[in-house]
């Protein structure tokens, strides 16, 4: 357990960056530090483990006061993971991930296969262990930072805006690897984003820090959305919350809508009136795109087919949120949401107002 009792963090010159911080990170807990540039957010997270030494107030960790024990002994004990990976790019990505054990006492060579079987962990496939950074792309060397913190086995996990730098997909794959991780391992991690979609998604337990490093509200992330503390937290959430909130609502049972559907040979065979759609689909069943009395002959050109994944309308799985349910109803071309098995291949169609009926149901039962 982490625990912040008064903490503050005055700097020389007067300014506050962390002011009278209580806070419990409860172990085994994933918990996000949020909020804008300067609010404290990351001096917070940086006491932990010392590289930033606490004015005031008692930091303890598993009981410990921080301040009374050796920063090398602690920060060996804790995993640490930055912005860009921070990986020594002169070493190969096996001696980048054995770092700390080694530096622990544990031999080289043991340090080395205890990595590879780390990587495989995070989703690194092992033939990349002889490689330097540089030869990685942005999304593998977060991975490989990861692998790095995880390599001793700490029971802390310290991640300073570790998903900032890479494109929004692979920003996404990380986040969906960090969650499988936690599932597995139960780490106590701090994780520190600005991107309060990001704490949502991932976090157990959100921190929203303010202007003068000010804890504005801290709370699980359904609370969060349904309940903001205050303005400023209302304001940095955002004005769609509670379309966000559907997220944290089950899509179990709703009713499922047969589909129209066509292999690419078929199209030209259709008989699609005005506004009637057919769902094409890949050689192997699963969909393709989407395809109205309009776009029959001109699919070969691609002219309009809309696309089933992207712009076209997001798939959705029957165990998933009722977000993911909504969206994919709002984004298909034909209003009917694609859902799909775990094959891929399509189970049905949902609508927007099968959505709301459910989260009426939900909410009244609740």
């Amino acid at each position: 357990m982490i625990e912040f009792a008064g903490v503050t963090k005055k700097y020389p010159d007067g300014t506050v960056a962390v002011d009278d911080l209580d806070l419990v990170v409860p172990d085994g807990s994933l918990t996000v530090f949020v909020g804008p540039s300067g609010c404290g957010k990351t001096t917070s997270m940086r006491m932990i483990n010392r590289m930033t030494e606490p004015t005031s107030g008692t930091l303890t960790v598993d009981g410990a006061d921080v301040t009374s024990v050796d920063p090398v002994k602690l920060r060996l004990g804790i995993g640490y993971v930055i912005q860009s990976a921070g990986l020594m790019p002169h070493q190969r990505v096996i001696d980048n991930v054995a770092t700390v054990p080694v530096l622990k006492g544990e031999s080289r060579r043991s340090a080395r296969k205890a990595a590879l079987g780390v990587m495989e962990r995070v989703g690194l496939d092992p033939k990349l262990a002889d490689r330097y950074p540089a030869q990685l792309s942005g999304g593998q060397q977060q991975r490989v930072g990861v692998a790095r913190a995880l390599a001793a086995d700490p029971p802390i996990l310290l991640m300073d805006e570790p998903f900032s730098a890479v494109d929004p997909v692979v920003r996404e794959e990380l986040q969906a690897e960090i969650l499988r991780l936690q599932s597995e391992l139960h780490k106590t991690i701090v994780f520190v984003t600005h991107d309060i979609d990001e704490a949502i998604k991932i976090g157990d337990r959100v921190a929203v820090f303010g202007r003068g490093g000010v804890l504005q509200q801290y709370d699980e992330p359904k609370r969060l959305l349904s309940n903001p503390a205050n303005d400023f937290v209302a304001g940095f959430i955002g004005a769609d919350r509670g379309y966000r909130g559907l997220q944290f609502r089950h899509a179990t049972g709703l009713p499922m809508h047969e589909l129209r559907t066509v292999d690419e040979a078929g199209i030209d065979a259709l008989g699609l009136g005005p506004g009637q759609w057919a769902l094409v689909t890949k050689p192997d069943g699963t969909p393709y795109a989407w395809i109205d009395a309009a776009g029959v002959g001109l699919h070969r050109s691609g002219k309009l087919l809309y696309d089933s994944t992207t712009a076209g309308g997001s798939l959705f799985r029957p165990d998933d949120s009722l977000r993911q349910a909504l969206d994919s109803a709002l984004s298909s071309p034909s209003g009917l949401g694609v859902a799909v098995g775990a094959d891929g291949k399509p189970v049905g169609g949902v609508l927007a107002d099968d959505v709301l009926d459910a989260l009426k149901r939900q909410r009244s039962a609740s």
